[in-house]
């Protein structure tokens, strides 16, 4: 013991060190079976989200940084870009579709359909403008998240300050969109119709936290589902491997249930990626809407009510008169 103490102080660099360690060992009592048994320590499973240096730019007072997090973003740009030019090359795409095609016009349907759906009450021409920057949004953090489930990759959209980016530049284009279409009336969001003036200031306030937080809650949401989603997947496969690199029959039999469980959950993270970008890009269509048409879902929802109260008038009015003619009519 006492040689492997020198070394671990510097006093040692004899490389026979490792001999007394292990006879100092078996003369306590620990023979060498005791090592087949040794695992290597378990890695963080937050390791994976380490943000690694490439190389490093001064230009002046200035310092830039090309990170593990700005490569992957890269890739993703280049792979949209690339699979978009092959399947628009021959001038639109071919007459029958391939399957890059095929995944290109499902992608460009769905989110136009979604912008359709969401963003009602706007012309045909105001809607294509808000659809290309709603379908870029999509497609990037579809392939994002879809890339970060590569083994070895690295998923961009598990860093908060990723989505948080994402969520706040767009959340102040839609308010700059909501000023210019409604000028200072978009105030009015604030402030539904119908409150009485003594809670206006106190509804005001809670309205205006309500809509900043808009911004926080969609960029916290999509990096806590994927960071959790990830560090739990990672979590399970060192269990699994652990427990396989054991050489015990015992171990390798119940090595069983937690590698099925990781292939569930897998599968299961694959959807979540999936299910996060539509999350993200719905809501912010309905952000959009919100902003562009003000308080026309509740003005429709009071009109319906209104035409819904005028229907169950007209009909107890006459049922109240078949009743009274009922009522006449007997002797």
């Amino acid at each position: 013991m006492l040689a492997a103490a020198e070394y671990l102080h510097g006093e040692s660099q004899d490389l026979g060190f490792l001999e007394s360690f292990v006879n100092d060992l078996e003369t306590a009592g620990i023979g060498s079976e005791a090592f087949q048994y040794a695992v290597p320590p378990i890695s963080s499973p937050l390791e994976q989200f380490a943000i690694l240096p490439f190389l490093d730019i001064h230009i002046g007072n200035f310092f830039f940084s090309f990170t593990n997090s700005s490569l992957f973003m890269l890739l993703t740009i280049s792979l949209v870009l690339l699979l978009v030019h092959l399947v628009t090359k021959n001038g639109g795409g071919n007459l029958v579709p391939n399957a890059w095609q095929s995944l290109v016009e499902l992608i460009y349907d769905f989110v136009l359909n979604l912008v359709n759906e969401q963003i009602g009450g706007l012309s045909g021409n105001v809607q294509q403008k808000f659809f290309p920057c709603i379908l870029v949004t999509f497609t990037f953090l579809l392939f994002c998240n879809l890339q970060g489930m590569i083994p070895y990759s690295f998923t961009v959209t598990s860093h908060f300050i990723i989505t948080l980016g994402l969520s706040f530049s767009l959340f102040i284009g839609i308010t700059i969109v909501g000023f210019q279409r409604n000028g200072l009336h978009f105030l009015s969001f604030l402030l539904p119709a119908g409150v009485p003036l003594p809670l206006a200031p106190f509804l005001v306030l809670l309205e205006l936290i309500s809509y900043c937080f808009r911004a926080l809650s969609l960029g916290i949401r999509l990096f806590a589902n994927m960071m959790a989603g990830h560090s739990l997947v990672k979590i399970l496969s060192g269990f699994a491997w652990t427990m396989l690199c054991m050489n015990n029959l015992f171990y390798f039999i119940g090595d069983l249930g937690p590698l099925f469980i990781v292939l569930a959950l897998t599968g299961l993270e694959l959807g979540v990626a999936i299910l996060q970008a539509y999350v993200f890009t719905i809501l912010i269509c309905i952000y959009l809407n919100d902003a562009t048409n003000l308080h026309q879902r509740i003005d429709e929802l009071n009109d319906l009510f209104i035409i819904e109260q005028k229907h169950k008038k007209i009909c107890f009015d006459l049922i109240d008169g078949t009743l009274l003619a009922g009522q006449k009519k007997r002797p």
